[in-house]
């Protein structure tokens, strides 16, 4: 298991969290290193201001990530990698789900907490599909939320790097060389890109599948348009994470050991 690999999933939190920000469209209001204001309260027990957030310490921030996130999704009892997988989308969307989606991935009743059934599950997965399957999970729940048109970008490119450093993290942990799948996933993910915008032109010429407007009534006709519409946005959007997963598995790749 992965007992000596917090501090690298740490790096990627910190990464993508970033320092003190107060988004007007994000409800955790004033948050440093991905600590809202709310937690850093509960974790002190005390009333926070913002300074507080803002001063708030890596070392401190590192140990509410190890007691609220790591340790309730069982990250030492974890494969390197899988770890990654279940520790970040707990930060970003909470334990439960995080959980669920590596509970989807593993075939296990998604139940959303990480018993002894879930860890041997995980245990006795091959690491990559997992995590590719955990990625996509997430991803389909993210594109459902109502803030999508805000953070979805950087959501997609978040998870797109997520997936391909947890993929270098599990064959490197299996001393497997890493690049070799990285380039060969970059290749795949390039492939269902462009896939998805063939299908999305196909779909925007096509739409009407052989009978035209003119023969339907107006709002048989809205509601194609509206189909049509989804769909096009729906296949655009999966060839923006497809393009975002190519670039993120061809920049771990160069970031991999020899």
């Amino acid at each position: 298991m992965a007992r000596d690999n917090f501090a690298a999933c740490m790096a990627e939190i910190f990464a993508h969290e970033g320092g003190y920000v107060e988004h007007p469209n994000d409800p955790g209001g004033a948050t440093n290193m991905g600590i809202t204001i709310g937690t850093l309260h509960e974790w002190r027990g005390v009333p926070v201001t913002r300074d507080d957030v803002r001063s708030l310490t890596r070392r401190e921030a590192e140990t509410i990530y190890r007691a609220r996130y790591w340790n309730p999704v069982r990250g030492d009892d974890l494969r390197a990698g899988v770890d990654l997988v279940a520790f970040d989308p707990a930060v970003n969307s909470g334990v439960r789900r995080g959980v669920q989606w590596l509970q989807r991935a593993v075939g296990v009743a998604a139940d959303g907490k990480m018993g002894p059934v879930t860890l041997k599950a995980a245990a006795a997965a091959t690491p990559v599909d997992t995590i590719k399957r955990a990625c996509a999970a997430r991803m389909g729940f993210l594109r459902g939320l109502r803030t999508w048109d805000t953070f979805g970008r950087g959501w997609s490119r978040r998870v797109a790097r997520v997936e391909a450093v947890a993929i270098r993290m599990a064959l490197e942990a299996s001393t497997l060389p890493a690049r070799p799948t990285l380039i060969a996933e970059k290749a795949d993910a390039g492939a269902k890109a462009r896939r998805d915008g063939t299908s999305a032109g196909g779909v925007a010429v096509g739409g009407g599948a052989g009978t035209t407007l003119a023969d339907m009534p107006d709002w048989s006709i809205l509601v194609v348009i509206a189909v049509v519409a989804l769909a096009v946005i729906n296949l655009l959007g999966r060839r923006q994470h497809e393009q975002e997963r190519a670039a993120a598995f061809q920049a771990v790749a160069e970031e991999a050991r020899a």
